[in-house]
């Protein structure tokens, strides 16, 4: 796959889990729509990184993303969107799709019982930033 391609895909991702995310709030499918809202961060902070070449298998994009600012790799308004995507990262990372996935095992609390509607539509925004700032950074550096 090309860098191009590659970029296409990941945001291909990032687009179809944040229309998952929705259906999954319209549903009130808590726990699946926090599921889908990170799976949509993720990618929406790998297609930035494939920008920079192949995008390794990772839940925490938001260490890479963070590297390539301290190398002066994103500069300006994209610098600041980079940073700003890195947070939205951070806020649903992997602690975040591990606990979608299992729970709380020492807890003994299940997914469900972890996560409700404030969570998810808390989830969903972040998402949907997440997704823009991907966008805007793709389009600033592809132009």
């Amino acid at each position: 796959m090309t860098t191009n391609e590659q970029v296409s895909y990941r945001l291909k991702l990032a687009q179809g889990f944040l229309n998952e995310a929705r259906q999954d709030v319209d549903l009130q499918r808590w726990r699946s729509a926090v599921d889908n809202a990170q799976l949509s961060v993720e990618n929406a902070a790998k297609a930035v990184l494939a920008l920079l070449g192949p995008v390794g298998r990772t839940h925490t994009p938001a260490v890479l993303l963070r590297q390539a600012l301290s190398q002066g790799v994103f500069t300006g308004e994209n610098g600041e969107r980079v940073r700003q995507l890195a947070e939205q990262a951070e806020l649903l990372g992997s602690d975040i799709h591990i606990q979608t996935d299992y729970g709380d095992e020492p807890g003994g609390r299940s997914p469900w019982e972890l996560f409700g509607e404030a969570d998810a539509h808390q989830a969903l925004a972040t998402a949907e930033r997440a997704a823009q700032l991907a966008g805007e950074i793709v389009q600033g550096v592809q132009s």
